[in-house]
């Protein structure tokens, strides 16, 4: 293939690379904002859902007397009231093939559960009254029984029936390339590690919500509380509805946290859309905490059987891996996504000559899971970067260096690995993970850093550093489009059904548009999240928005540029090549200061006024990279795990704004640490939650977080877009459980120590002791 599309990038720079101050901060800043729940409209009723109190079993009765008699209750709803309703399908297209939806239709949620219930806080029946006190109070008078059914928590354990006919095992992922039998049977050394990610999930201040009405008179569903992928969710909630898309609209407000977990349709989403129509009124339902960490999308839970083939020098002749996957009760419309991505991008920056995985994803009586920040490569990177700390552990090679040994070159780009993710053909873009390795390991000085953790050590402290170098992926295609217009007073409109779930999206755009354009970035207003605005997109997900979207906003803008010079030719009677666009004004260019046009007074004396479109297409994703290096002590008497300093190292390929770089990293390693350290969705033997407030589910806090210092580098400009953009959403998050657990292991002086995440006091402690028992006997 050809090693570039696009030339690399111009040197010199407008607005885009500049930390200019984000367009979306005034309203929140300011007690402005306008988040689902601060939505109303007038007659609105509001929803309460029931839920499940058990894990598995069959429903022998729903018993709503009480409280459709209960003053207020305008309605009540099980399963035969959404009979007619789909399960909710597979978001078609995104990497999901049609042969995925078929053969993975079975394993779909319900709107509401049918004939058994599957997890504690499955959706059983919806009340609907005047006001949300009164629906709570009624829900808790509908009287659920249920035949208990033997719980399946385990992914590892044997499968067993999900319905008749079909097991708990939806799928298997199966990839690889090379052989594997020649692999293993050439090596010196085989590292054979047995490996575990825990469940958890994004925590996003604002908890799920939705707010929906029916204009009966253009038979149109509005749905409010949008995030992430507002057309995608159009048209999965078009088809369960049985609606056509063009009478079913999404807007998306200020978003409070999107993570991935916000990215989904829910059961109720399509509940209060249905009970609009069907009511004939507004129907408003907010999720509180305990709903939100029992029944939306929970995340991460692997278990991995990993082994290694090496020769004496380190490099690895070969991967073989099989690991399970806890999907949860159902499938919801991710699919097997997060699954497939762990078992295409698994190998990572490294040089693998064989590779093979199977990947086990099956069902469990637990909340069904799904997407969060950098899924399915915060678990990988974990795996993969334990494995190499084996590696150099059984070598005795420093894990510096049995990194550097295998590590894929500059020189060996564009470098293309048999595999794919997700459906689209792994194609390392360009990097140079060595350098960028090279530079993080001089910020934190290592060498001297390690010799004092020695020192440290020698006087009796429990302290040591990790390191761990990832490959991410960004700017999943196929297309994005964007329409940009001009009005008469100068301010320029960009169109786009990308998404804003905080990230500084309407400052990344507004950014690049005028860039391209020549005018104030504050003059630049961008729409998005409604789609009655424009017909498609595919929102923000996938570190995808600056890449896929900046992108086509950049064509748009530059054909916008075009148009208005060519209007302004006419308009001054000058030819095309003698003028310029600078400040939102034409001039000429041999006279800066002589006669110009504003962009407002060209629109309004141009035909049809000034618009203009742009498409970005791509047939592959592009490969933003990283390395994180962590320095932690551990507490002796309690297994408290201190992080006293944390770097993460960063290739952007070129920064929009590095300011909104450094947010995006700092939020993403706060999360990393609390899936490393604390976060973690337990169950008891009967399948009842243990997680379910802040005070079992534990976050880390600002005392848990340190100071993150920080290098973002512009080494490898992507060849597939016109920027060199590569996406930055999950640089913080991806490397810290791999890092954290590899200074753990310098620390306790154990090595491997650290087997699974997230490292609790007790299981470290429980770690140490295990380590001493023996030493104690002898």
């Amino acid at each position: 293939m050809a090693a570039s599309t696009y030339p690399a990038p111009p040197v010199e720079r407008g607005v885009v690379g500049r930390s200019v101050l984000r367009l979306e901060d005034p309203p929140l800043l300011t007690g402005e904002g306008r988040f689902v729940g601060d939505l109303s409209f007038p007659h609105q009723l509001h929803m309460r859902v029931v839920r499940s109190a058990y894990a598995h079993g069959r429903i022998v009765a729903i018993d709503t007397a009480a409280a459709a008699a209960t003053p207020g209750v305008v309605a009540m709803w099980t399963s035969r009231d959404t009979s007619d309703l789909p399960p909710i399908g597979l978001r078609e297209g995104l990497g999901t093939r049609q042969t995925d939806v078929t053969r993975l239709m079975p394993y779909l949620q319900p709107v509401l559960a049918r004939e058994q219930v599957r997890y504690i806080g499955e959706p059983v029946a919806a009340v609907f009254a005047e006001d949300p006190y009164l629906a709570e109070d009624a829900a808790d008078l509908v009287d659920v029984r249920v035949e208990e059914l033997p719980v399946l928590l385990a992914a590892e354990d044997q499968p067993g029936e999900f319905a008749p006919g079909y097991g708990t095992e939806a799928d298997v992922i199966r990839k690889g390339y090379g052989d594997i039998e020649a692999g293993f049977g050439a090596a010196h050394a085989v590292i054979e590690l047995d490996l575990t990610v825990g469940r958890h999930s994004g925590s996003p201040l604002e908890t799920r919500g939705a707010l929906a009405w029916h204009d009966p008179a253009a038979d149109v569903v509005e749905l409010y509380g949008a995030a992430k992928i507002p057309h995608v969710t159009r048209d999965l909630l078009a088809r369960v509805l049985g609606r056509s898309p063009a009478s079913v609209h999404l807007h998306e407000g200020h978003v409070g946290g999107g993570f991935g977990i916000r990215g989904e349709l829910y059961p109720e989403d399509v509940l209060v859309s249905l009970a609009a129509v069907r009511l004939g009124r507004p129907v408003k339902w907010i999720e509180d905490r305990r709903e939100h960490l029992m029944a939306a999308n929970h995340s991460r839970q692997q278990r991995h059987r990993i082994r290694a083939a090496v020769d004496p020098d380190g490099h690895i002749l070969a991967i073989d891996d099989v690991f399970f996957h806890d999907q949860g009760a159902y499938l919801r419309t991710h699919g097997t996504r997060v699954a497939d991505m762990t078992a295409g991008l698994l190998p990572g920056p490294y040089r693998i000559a064989a590779y093979r995985v199977a990947g086990h994803v099956r069902l469990t009586n637990k909340t069904p899971a799904a997407t969060y920040r950098a899924p399915g490569r915060y678990e990988g990177t974990f795996v993969r970067e334990r494995l190499l700390d084996g590696i150099a552990a059984k070598l005795g090679i420093d894990p510096v260096e049995v990194r550097r040994r295998n590590l894929i070159t500059s020189a060996e780009m564009p470098y293309e690995r048999p595999l794919d993710a997700i459906g689209d053909e792994i194609v390392y873009d360009s990097g140079d993970y060595a350098a960028l390795m090279d530079k993080a390991l001089s910020a934190v000085g290592w060498d001297g850093l390690e010799a004092g953790l020695r020192q440290r050590r020698a006087a009796g402290e429990a302290v040591g550093a990790g390191l761990a170098i990832f490959v991410e992926k960004s700017g999943l295609g196929p297309t994005d489009r964007v329409t940009i217009s001009v009005d008469d007073q100068g301010i320029v409109e960009v169109v786009t059904g990308g998404a804003s779930v905080g990230q500084g999206f309407e400052t990344v755009m507004a950014q690049i548009a005028a860039d391209a354009l020549g005018v104030d970035y504050r003059r630049v207003r961008v729409v998005h999240g409604h789609t009655d605005r424009i017909e498609r997109g595919v929102g923000a997900h996938a570190s995808r928005a600056t890449v896929m979207t900046g992108s086509a906003t950049h064509v748009a803008a530059r054909a916008l540029r075009e148009k208005a010079i060519e209007a302004a030719a006419g308009l001054m009677q000058t030819p095309v090549a003698a003028l310029d666009l600078v400040d939102g004004r034409v001039t000429r260019r041999d006279m800066p200061d002589g006669p110009s046009m504003a962009m407002g007074d060209i629109g309004r004396n141009t035909p049809g006024g000034l618009h203009a479109e742009g498409r970005h297409t791509t047939e592959h994703m592009n490969y933003p990279y990283g390395v994180h290096v962590a320095v932690v002590r551990v507490d002796h008497a309690t297994g408290g795990v201190e992080i006293e300093r944390y770097l993460t190292a960063y290739d952007i390929g070129r920064a929009v704004n590095p300011m909104l770089i450094e947010g995006q990293i700092a939020g993403g390693f706060a999360q990393g640490v609390g899936g490393a350290l604390a976060e973690e969705f337990l169950y008891d033997a009967r399948g009842e939650p243990l997680s379910v407030t802040f005070a079992d589910y534990l976050m880390p806090t600002a005392r848990e977080v340190p100071p993150l210092e920080m290098i973002i580098t512009e080494d490898a400009p992507s060849p597939l877009n016109p920027l060199g953009l590569k996406g930055a959403g999950e640089a913080g998050v991806n490397g810290v459980g791999a890092a954290i657990a590899a200074a753990i292991d310098e620390a306790v002086g154990i090595p491997g120590a650290v087997t699974r995440l997230p490292v609790t006091p007790q299981r470290l402690a429980e770690i140490v002791d295990r380590h001493r028992l023996p030493e104690t006997r002898s």
